[in-house]
């Protein structure tokens, strides 16, 4: 049951690391959205942004994704 306990904690951090990285989360969406037929890596750079943003942010609050 720790490994359950500690993926609920990790997930209780996504919000936080979300608000660290809104401007490419943004960017993201923007793109998704923009999309009328949305086909597979059509945002990938934004994606790839979004991730790298995320991946620090969570190093910087000590926990993983």
């Amino acid at each position: 049951m720790e490994a359950v306990k500690k993926a609920k904690e990790r997930l209780r951090q996504y919000p936080i690391l979300l608000v660290r990285c809104q401007e490419s989360a943004s960017r993201y969406a923007s793109c998704v959205l923009a999309k009328s037929n949305l086909e597979k890596n059509a945002c990938a750079a934004e994606f790839n942004e979004l991730k790298k943003c995320l991946v620090k942010a969570a190093a910087s609050n000590n926990t993983r994704l």
